[in-house]
């Protein structure tokens, strides 16, 4: 008696382990590479911001353990300090000029450098020794600079021209302006190389075009160069913005905030109150003072970025 064969019932295959079938998914992995950053995000940023806060509603002081919540104490105390009236002003002053002449002479340099000649590679590479150089090393040269006795600029003045030597980082009426030289000296590179960039990916099709039509040096940048850097234009814009708006290292190396807290600005004043004045929870208030008004600037930007205008 001969018996009938079964046919094999295929194996059903093994399921994967729920890790790996979220790993091999692009949005799980995606979020999964993204934890290590979000936590040295949230250890580094957002808690000292978050303390910050906390900071400026307290009486803190350094050196002092118990410390009581005051509420907005602090802020109304900042409405009737004239030297932290001065500082903002001061602020504003120096994010503005600085920020216009870095704008104009990084967009000079960069349509400069654009051009074909000889060693342009070389001059491409001194050109961002300013934002190589660490901003210590290269303030502290520029305060040897300005110096009323040994000054180069002085020598200049006395000898070559025959005019009166100035103290540049002494008297009131010049001192914020030589701040905003040393500042402007140092970020027109970070806009020239920027700016660079962003023309390098214009197709020169583009201009070959516009020529042939008849449009001049002048109306090829107005038509063509500008609407296309905009977008790089307005990033660098906003870097270079929350930057100069919260610089600390370059008026605090060369200032101090002299003479007669002149040169003071927002972040070095909120340090000496809050530092070595000891009060910081005041110090605290004054640096909170800086996020309202980049988060509006940040805001500005972002929003003409994405406008089709």
């Amino acid at each position: 008696m001969s018996t009938a064969t079964l046919p094999k019932i295929a194996a059903e295959p093994k399921r994967r382990p729920l890790h790996v079938r979220l790993l091999n998914r692009e949005a799980p992995l995606g979020y999964t590479l993204l934890v290590p950053t979000m936590l040295m995000l949230l250890v580094f940023l957002a808690f000292p911001f978050l303390w910050g806060i906390w900071l400026s509603v307290t009486d803190a002081q350094i050196g002092v353990d118990q410390t009581k919540f005051i509420g907005g104490a602090n802020f109304l105390y900042e409405r009737g300090d004239t030297v932290f009236i001065q500082s903002f002003w001061n602020t504003i002053n120096y994010t503005l000029v600085t920020t216009v002449f870095k704008l104009v002479l990084g967009l000079s340099m960069a349509l400069l450098l654009n051009q074909v000649f000889p060693f342009q590679r070389f001059v491409r590479a001194a050109l961002l020794l300013p934002w190589i150089i660490p901003s210590v090393l290269s303030t502290l040269a520029w305060r040897w600079m300005f110096d009323p006795t040994f000054s180069v600029l002085n020598w200049v003045l006395v000898h070559p021209l025959h005019s009166v030597g100035v103290n540049w980082l002494g008297t009131t009426n010049t001192a914020l302006a030589s701040l905003m030289v040393v500042n402007i000296w140092r970020g027109v590179p970070f806009y020239g190389i920027s700016f660079l960039a962003g023309l390098q990916v214009i197709p020169v099709d583009l201009y070959e075009a516009a020529r042939v039509d008849g449009a001049n040096r002048w109306q090829q940048f107005r038509e063509i160069t500008l609407p296309l850097l905009r977008p790089v234009l307005m990033v660098v814009l906003m870097l270079s913005t929350i930057l100069t708006f919260a610089d600390f290292q370059l008026p605090y190396v060369l200032t101090k905030g002299a003479p007669y807290n002149s040169t003071n600005v927002l972040s070095t004043w909120a340090f000496n109150i809050g530092v070595p004045g000891g009060d910081i929870g005041i110090g605290a208030a004054i640096s909170l003072v800086l996020f309202p008004i980049l988060a509006i600037a940040i805001a500005g930007v972002l929003l003409s970025l994405r406008s089709k205008d």
